[in-house]
């Protein structure tokens, strides 16, 4: 009997966040200055990250309930960057200390140098808006 792999599971989850965020980086660094559409990408970066979060606790969740304790804390070790860049580029829009907007992206993009884009495939709708709904809490 073959090993049942879930096509829908946190890692795929997990991966189309990365991607999402690194193409909201690619988009974000050709930006000249910020505009309404850079607020929203920034937006965007956020609540994937949140998303990012989560996986990663459904992931080391399931390893725990298996006994793979060890593999559980390297994998949460590896992810563990996750809420406080989230944490430090929601402070940024909360506080609209968009100046340091900049610095936080040069310090996720190392996190994401590995998602390859040789085409930009989301379309601005993901985003369009996120800006709002984050400060409205949606």
């Amino acid at each position: 009997m073959s090993r049942i792999v879930s096509t829908e599971g946190p890692g795929k989850i997990r991966n189309q966040h990365r991607r999402t965020i690194a193409e909201a980086l690619r988009r974000l660094s050709q930006k000249p200055r910020l505009d309404e559409e850079a607020k929203d990408l920034a937006a965007v970066i956020v609540v994937c990250l949140h998303r990012i979060a989560d996986t990663i606790e459904q992931t080391t969740e399931a390893w725990e309930k298996r006994d793979y304790y060890l593999k559980a804390d390297r994998f949460r070790e590896e992810w563990r960057w996750v809420e406080p860049m989230a944490d430090r580029l929601s402070a940024v829009i909360y506080e609209e200390r968009w100046s340091e907007l900049p610095d936080v992206l040069v310090q996720l993009m190392p996190h994401f140098s590995d998602v390859k884009i040789t085409k930009l495939t989301r379309k601005p709708s993901l985003w369009k808006g996120a800006y709002k709904k984050l400060l409205e809490g949606e």
